[in-house]
């Protein structure tokens, strides 16, 4: 079929009546699915249950250099758990601090801290007029949530296919000492699935703020979770390359097993310059006496090093893949070359990002509820929940089964179509 834009007035009528009836026809059936978080699926949870029998009542619950897992102390978290997370964030092991089961938690501490206390002697944020963060878009609604519950000001940044609009950060930050941190999803970024560039990173690196308390907020959420073995973006360590170029103290990079076992029990880290981990432990002794050790080992115990994280993820990805390709086949097959949608085709992560006609997504996604399909809130991928061109659509695909995905893709697809066509008979 030809693009919906060069249609007639008459044929997109005549189209229209047959999408409205196979639209109620599906309402019919009474489907009743949620796609609205990147949750992993009960196989996928499956998978590390294995966890559960690792300790129990007989095991020794002593940690490599001596330590008793039950009781209190270790503030850095244990050594074994120390070595495991610092190789998933490719540092060495002086430059990490083992936290609770979420990096969310991380990051809203790490930004609740600068907030009341400031980083590194800097001033508190609170003390200061305007505090400003860069949000590149489409991004995480749970970061822009964070900085929208402490006020800060988010400034939209495009997210090219290499990662930021590096031109219009590097000005910004050089110019604005308000502006105290920017998000950054690097690897299969929440939602378009985008790795950041080899030169991006170098960028990042290389940056020159005018506040020297700016950091780099490095979610690396998707460090590992490829879906294919063949195909998997690579990129650069940011850390090293802030070393390298002269700036140690300028990131943060967060990362948790918490879609590798299980998102409600998993461990999570903050890695940094030493300075930077000396400032956050020097605060998080008064939040904690220890984090959960027992945990730590569990964790330690199980996957036993890098090699067997890596094996368990292509468990992970052997569930996943079937169902990225289902979406996108099905996109493909109803919606390819009609002009009335972009996606993305990522090669990991857990999302792909859709963009409709200019001024639809609202309406799909209000479509798609009254069909039964619960997704996203459009505007979701931006800051303040406002898509200035009401276009983007986050798809997460990991939660529900093929078949229901099949099921789900349907109601989207005559959604989109729906919405679209109403769009042009509107236009013409």
């Amino acid at each position: 079929m030809k693009p919906y834009s060069k249609l007639t007035k008459e044929e997109l009528k005549k189209l229209k009546g047959q999408l409205e009836k196979q639209f109620e026809e599906v309402k019919a059936k009474g489907i009743h699915l949620d796609m609205s978080r990147g949750k992993p699926s009960k196989a996928q949870l499956d998978l590390s249950n294995g966890l559960m029998d690792v300790l129990n009542g007989d095991s020794d619950l002593v940690s490599s250099d001596g330590v008793d897992c039950r009781n209190y102390g270790v503030l850095d978290g244990i050594t074994e758990a120390r070595k495991l997370l610092a190789d998933m964030s490719e540092v060495p092991e002086r430059n990490i601090l083992i936290y609770g089961n979420s990096s969310l938690n991380v990051m809203f501490d790490t930004v609740s801290r600068a907030m009341t206390h400031g980083i590194m002697g800097s001033t508190p944020w609170c003390k200061l007029d305007k505090v400003k963060f860069l949000c590149p878009v489409p991004g995480y609604d749970r970061h822009f949530a964070i900085t929208e519950y402490f006020g800060i000001e988010m400034i939209n940044v495009p997210l090219l296919p290499t990662g930021p609009d590096m031109d219009m950060v590097e000005k910004l930050v050089a110019e604005d000492p308000a502006i105290k941190g920017i998000w950054c999803v690097p690897k299969y970024s929440n939602p378009t699935g985008v790795s950041y560039s080899d030169e991006t990173v170098r960028r990042f690196a290389h940056l020159k703020p005018a506040a020297k308390d700016f950091r780099i907020f490095w979610d690396n959420a998707y460090s590992i979770h490829h879906l294919y073995d063949d195909k998997r973006d690579v990129i650069l360590e940011l850390l090293n390359e802030c070393i390298k170029a002269g700036n140690p103290d300028m990131v943060f990079k967060f990362i948790s097993t918490s879609k590798v076992s299980f998102p409600g029990s998993g461990i999570a880290a903050l890695a940094a310059s030493r300075a930077n981990i000396e400032d956050a432990k020097s605060f998080m002794k008064f939040q904690t006496i220890g984090h959960d050790k027992l945990n730590q080992l569990r964790h330690v115990r199980f996957f036993k090093d890098m090699p067997g994280m890596y094996e368990h993820m292509r468990k992970h990805a052997a569930i996943l893949r079937p169902k990225f390709e289902k979406v996108e086949d099905v996109l493909e097959k109803e919606i390819g070359g009609l002009g009335i949608g972009t996606w993305t085709k990522p090669l990991g992560g857990y999302f792909i990002s859709f963009d409709s006609m200019d001024g639809c997504a609202k309406a799909i996604v209000a479509k798609a509820k009254e069909a039964g399909l619960i997704m996203t809130g459009a505007g979701a991928t931006f800051p303040y929940g406002k898509d200035p061109k009401d276009s983007n659509i986050r798809i997460a695909p990991s939660f529900p089964t093929v078949e229901e995905l099949a099921q789900a893709s349907e109601i989207f697809v005559l959604s989109v179509k729906l919405v679209s066509v109403e769009k042009l008979l509107g236009a013409k």
